[in-house]
Order: structure tokens, then C-alpha cells, then sequence
């Protein structure tokens, strides 16, 4: 069993996994068990049934991400930075140092390569458009985890194109969780930044649309059900960013 604490895996049935998907997508996270039995197990923090999935989120995400240029001005990847909430961090990192010290990327580094390649599968959560047309990530090796001064956990991963592409009038990208287990939210100072980018494009950010009082109150009802509310919820709640190039 792999141990610490934040991969990501398909599964279907009622399993403990760092990272648990049941239908799109559903996040949960092991805690550090002591004893016989911690030795067994690992960690474990959520846990999910197969349906519905839980939601309203659970896990939140503050999001750094710059778009990478080509020289010749062509889109060549997403540069990810995410930190997580306290709750995610504080578990995430327990028993990985010793008491007083942070934990450092070397530490972190069977995690970080188990979560490299299981998010892949389900594309990092991230979908970029250009043209019109969702484009492909070639291989990852660029990533790493640590933890902050103040305590966050920071998960850094670098997601190439599989080709380097034109970016036309415009293209967007979003990061979402669709079933809004878990919260991706763009900095407030330095969501998005263009890396090398041709000169005269500019960026936006597109906030969502507030709720309709239907949504809303799906919303509340599952905070207090436990229950997804509804497919591609998360979209919703999602900002883009949107990249316009003369």
C-alpha cells in the first residue's frame, strides 16, 4: 500500500484511498493511524460510497497557475501551484518530520510522484481550450510537494502539451472539481500570470455567475445532507481565465 497522504486513484465501491473518486470526482484524505493498526493502514481522514458522492466542499484549493509561451509564441503548458486548506495541510504532513521541523520536497517525494501520475488520469483537473477545443497534456516531470512556513502544504506541477500550440484570438482555462467535492479557487493577487507570452496579450479572469435560487438551495441541502448537488456542480462555481492574443 502506498503511504502517506494525497494520491489520487479511480475505485469504484466503498474504499479508503488518499485521494477517492466515485463518479467524477470525490476527494478524501488518509490520516496517519497509530498503533498496530496505523501500521497496517496508513492514513485516512474522508471516506466515500460509491454513490452519491459528498460535496459542499470538503477540501479547498488556492490556486497559483502561470500559462507558458514558447519562444515563438506558441502555448506550451500550465505551470500549477495549489495550497491547501489547514485541515488538508495538517494531516497531509503529520509524522513526515520531526516535531518543530517543516517538511521538506525530499520527504514529500514518493507522494508527490504517486499523485503525478494518478492525476493524470483525470487530467489534473484542468481543462485548457484553444479554439474551441480542450487540448491534451503530454507527461508530467516536473512536480513537487512541501510544506510552507506557515504550514500549508504546496503541490507544484508542471502539465506540458502534448503539442505546443497557436493560441489564436483567445483561449481559457479552468480548474474545477466537477462534482465540487473540492474547492479550486484562483489567488487574489496572483491567480494566473502569462510566462513569455507574446507581446499584447492580455488577461482576464471571469468570475462565476452567482447562483439561481434553485442552485443555491441545492447547494445548502447538501452541506447538510452530505449529497452531491448536482452533476458538473462544480463548473459553476469555477472562475476561467481568459487569454486574448492579437
Amino acid at each position: 500500500m502506498f503511504a502517506p497522504k494525497f494520491a489520487v486513484i479511480w475505485a469504484f465501491g466503498m474504499c479508503y484511498f488518499s485521494i477517492l473518486w466515485t463518479g467524477a470526482a470525490g476527494m478524501a484524505l488518509r490520516r496517519r493511524w497509530k498503533g498496530t493498526i496505523g501500521a497496517a493502514l496508513g492514513t485516512l481522514v474522508f471516506w466515500a460510497a460509491p454513490s452519491p458522492a459528498l460535496a459542499h466542499p470538503h477540501v479547498w484549493v488556492t490556486m497559483r497557475s502561470q500559462v507558458a509561451f514558447t519562444p515563438d509564441g506558441k502555448v506550451s503548458g500550465i505551470i500549477h501551484d495549489w495550497t491547501f486548506d489547514e485541515m488538508y495541510s495538517s494531516f497531509a504532513t503529520q509524522g513526515l518530520a520531526p516535531a518543530g521541523q517543516l517538511v521538506k520536497r525530499e520527504d514529500f517525494a514518493p507522494l508527490a510522484k504517486e499523485n503525478a501520475g494518478s492525476l493524470a488520469q483525470i487530467g489534473y483537473f484542468t481543462t485548457l481550450k484553444i479554439g474551441g477545443k480542450a487540448v491534451d497534456f503530454g507527461d508530467v516531470t516536473d512536480y513537487w510537494m512541501e510544506e510552507r512556513p506557515d504550514h500549508l502544504v504546496t503541490f507544484h506541477v508542471v502539465l506540458p502539451l502534448k503539442t505546443a500550440t497557436a493560441p489564436g484570438k483567445f483561449f481559457s482555462l479552468l480548474v474545477a472539481d466537477p462534482e465540487f467535492f473540492i474547492d479550486f479557487e484562483f489567488d487574489d493577487k496572483d491567480g494566473v500570470k502569462l510566462a513569455g507570452a507574446p507581446a499584447g496579450c492580455s488577461l482576464s479572469l471571469a468570475k462565476p455567475k452567482p447562483l439561481e435560487a434553485d442552485e443555491s438551495s441545492k447547494l445548502t441541502e447538501s452541506f447538510f445532507s452530505g449529497l452531491a448537488p448536482g452533476a458538473n456542480f462544480g463548473f459553476k462555481m469555477a472562475s476561467r481565465a481568459i487569454i486574448a492574443c492579437p
